[in-house]
């Protein structure tokens, strides 16, 4: 029998990886629901190559465009919060949870109150509200599959083991652009410098994460709530191939990583397939004609964003959710050119230092409470931002 599949964000890079992925095994599952944001022929494309049954566009003024491009198709529409809603209400195995951003949280909660396999790939589910959110999973026997490659391969050395004969779990980070780069280069760097990612194809916003090893930070975030682990269990080490993408060393002394060319395709076919294996396409791993592979602690005074994630997990309460928040602000302001680079860290910093004292230490109780906060910590950004601004 096939697996019914819904995927939210299937106009995005992880939305076409996971199409590659299904349209490979077509008598393993079928495509209910598609959601996209606002590109609606890219959507009706998505939906009609899948064979989905429905298609939700977010932007209520583009569901005239969408309708126009699946007409003939028999294919359902739909528009704005309502639809995307309707479309993970709908019957379905699998939700690949790819939608970007605080725009993802609450249709990805919808799917695991729903008790869904949830192939997730969207970080605020847990950077801003993990604890609500892994709770409210458990609550309803819902299965959290990550696919981030570093998460995913902590997975899968992981095996059936539990998390307290871990001793260490260790993420990878590229690097980014700036890697070899002294801290007086890095201060100068331009948007089209941090754009160019060595690695990874991405959008704009993860690929200036990569930048500032914030998105290294955020993963920890991550990997601290879908693991179970103890903060003082993470860490993170900087691999310029991206090959291994994540280890696990037990109390025994032995080492289990995950190693795999740089594709998602690899990750969300473990994903869909789970428990079992599928084939995927890509280029298949070939040490020996890599020959080496390099290894090097991160530089925290080069890279302060991976010390401020570092600090807020340690803090927890809402501080990871306010660091998150006011990140988004910043990187928007950067890749805006109202700040430099290392203006990002300076304004998240300062947020979360004037907002986090003031919290309440426990973190927020329901995903409702953690996007609140995460509202308030995004207008506390915006008046630093203007501060800062107008000093110029």
């Amino acid at each position: 029998m096939s697996a019914v599949v819904t995927v939210l964000g299937a106009t995005g890079s992880l939305g076409r990886s996971a199409a590659d992925v299904l349209a490979a095994h077509p008598d393993r599952f079928r495509v209910e629901a598609v959601v996209g944001g606002r590109d609606a022929p890219a959507l009706a494309a998505a939906a009609r190559a899948l064979g989905a049954r429905f298609a939700a566009i977010a932007d209520p003024n583009a569901h005239d465009a969408l309708r126009a491009a699946l007409a003939g198709s028999g294919i359902a529409s739909g528009s704005g919060e309502s639809a995307v809603l309707e479309a993970v209400a709908r019957p379905a195995d699998i939700v690949v949870a790819g939608i970007a951003g605080t725009a993802g949280v609450r249709p990805t909660h919808a799917a695991v109150s729903l008790g869904r396999i949830v192939a997730l790939a969207n970080k605020e589910c847990l950077v801003c509200a993990g604890h609500a959110f892994m709770r409210d999973a458990a609550s309803a026997g819902a299965t959290v599959l990550p696919v981030d490659s570093e998460h995913n391969a902590i997975l899968q050395a992981l095996g059936r083991h539990e998390a307290a004969e871990v001793e260490r779990m260790i993420l990878t980070a590229s690097g980014g652009p700036f890697r070899t780069w002294t801290r007086e280069r890095i201060a100068t760097a331009t948007l089209q410098e941090a754009l160019a990612h060595p690695n990874w194809s991405m959008g704009a916003k993860v690929t200036i994460d990569s930048a500032t090893l914030m998105n290294k930070g955020l993963e920890l975030v991550e990997a601290h709530h879908l693991f179970g682990v103890p903060v003082e269990v993470l860490g993170v080490v900087v691999h310029a191939q991206s090959i291994v993408h994540g280890l696990v060393s037990f109390c025994d002394g032995s080492v289990v990583a995950g190693l795999a060319n740089p594709d998602m395709r690899v990750p969300l076919a473990h994903c869909l397939g789970f428990p079992d294996r599928i084939a995927t396409p890509v280029k298949r791993l070939d040490l020996a004609a890599i020959g080496r592979l390099d290894f090097e602690e991160p530089d925290l005074d080069r890279f302060p964003a991976l010390r401020l994630a570092q600090a807020s997990l340690a803090a927890g309460g809402g501080a990871p959710t306010i660091l998150n928040a006011a990140n988004e602000i910043a990187v928007e302001a950067f890749l805006q050119g109202r700040i430099g680079l290392f203006g990002i860290p300076a304004l998240v910093e300062r947020v979360v230092e004037r907002m986090h004292g003031r919290n309440d230490p426990s973190p927020p109780a329901s995903v409702e409470e953690a996007l609140a906060l995460d509202a308030e910590a995004r207008a506390r950004a915006r008046e630093e931002l203007l501060a800062v601004n107008s000093l110029h």
